[in-house]
């Protein structure tokens, strides 16, 4: 079944050019070594926060890639450029 990881913050406008190059050179990194991650999706609210959502091709390939998030140098250097961060874990129970 497939699994997400949804992720809500802020970002400076300020900012918003590098976190996009960070954000995609951790997407790349991660798929290097994790092929599970099917789909990255950033989405800017209507109140200027972002939600980011990965999908994964299973709930194992979702919590092995994030367990070896740490290692990721690419990861700090993304989310050092957010704010007031929240996640959540879930399984798409239907999609059309």
């Amino acid at each position: 079944m497939t699994a997400v990881r949804s992720h809500r913050y802020s970002v400076a406008d300020a900012d918003l050019e590098e976190f996009l190059a960070r954000r995609s050179s951790l997407i790349a990194t991660v798929r290097e070594g994790h092929p599970g991650l099917s789909r990255a999706v950033l989405i800017r609210l209507d109140d200027g926060t972002y939600t980011d959502t990965w999908q994964w091709e299973s709930a194992g390939q979702m919590e092995a890639a994030f367990a070896a998030m740490p290692t990721f140098p690419e990861a700090p250097l993304t989310m050092a450029l957010t704010r007031d961060g929240t996640a959540s874990n879930g399984r798409v129970v239907d999609e059309r």
